[in-house]
């Protein structure tokens, strides 16, 4: 078996086994999407009147149109989260051991981005099992097409949380880094209303919207659970992942990033 194999394994393992072990992590990330599902929704129970898809007519309900965007939540979230263990991990010197391996740095980092993906996925799906069981249902073949977009989604978001990691010294100081990112990053993005209501209200509002990379993978996620497929939204998701991934590996450069400082004294 080739050592790349065995080292891109035992990456995922760790990671899917610390998920596994912090079962109130996988409680809390499901709480957040429910209450929005739940509570926020309920002044929103009749039909949009708008098409989910331009310019194809599928007229939903509020619960059906922010599905997609709460799944995004999910492993924004997630993505957020991982990275927060990857600086205790940097704190306790087990980041430090990881990078020593014999392995390219950036195959080690993909690794980690991959299983931080895969642990998001497991978070959506639940998800829609919880929503289908309330009566939420989406098509059928909407479940399928959607997972290879929410890899893509998931290691974007990921990649960015580790972008974040690299560059944060201490645990304490990245709570609020998350949150500062987290919160504009949603709000901020077709998750909630769609661009065309945004923009009857600010067009402020909408351009900082169409430059948030969050919007499109929303977008990408919100198009594949129709049988659709948004070229504009792939392009950019996929675009942003690419820069994430390669300003987190400059991070994790010991010539140039964290890695080449001491300890924190």
């Amino acid at each position: 078996m080739s050592a790349y194999w065995v080292c891109f394994i035992g990456v995922i393992n760790r990671e899917l086994l610390r998920f596994l072990q912090q079962r109130e992590r996988f409680f809390a990330a499901l709480v957040r999407p429910l209450m929005w599902l739940f509570v926020f929704a309920a002044g929103f129970r009749s039909a949009l009147g708008v098409s989910i898809i331009e310019p194809y007519e599928t007229y939903i309900t509020y619960e059906v149109y922010i599905i997609p965007g709460l799944m995004g939540m999910i492993q924004l979230f997630n993505g957020m989260q991982s990275s927060l263990s990857m600086v205790y991990d940097r704190e306790m010197g087990s980041m430090r051991v990881l990078m020593t391996a014999p392995m390219p740095r950036w195959f080690l980092l993909s690794g980690k981005l991959i299983a931080g993906a895969l642990v998001s996925i497991l978070q959506v799906y639940v998800f829609l099992l919880i929503a289908f069981a309330f009566g939420i249902e989406l098509p059928l073949e909407g479940y399928f097409r959607v997972f290879p977009i929410l890899i893509i989604s998931g290691v974007m978001l990921g990649a960015l949380g580790m972008v974040l990691s690299s560059w944060i010294k201490q645990l304490e100081n990245f709570a609020g880094v998350m949150n500062f990112v987290i919160f504009p990053m949603f709000f901020l993005s077709s998750a909630l209303y769609p661009l065309w209501k945004i923009a009857e209200s600010s067009e402020l509002l909408v351009e900082l919207c169409h430059v948030n990379p969050f919007t499109y993978a929303v977008e990408m996620i919100r198009f594949a659970l129709y049988g659709k497929f948004n070229e504009m939204a792939f392009g950019i998701t996929c675009g942003a992942t690419v820069l994430f991934i390669m300003v987190a590996i400059m991070g994790y450069d010991p010539a140039k990033g964290i890695l080449q400082k001491g300890p924190r004294k």
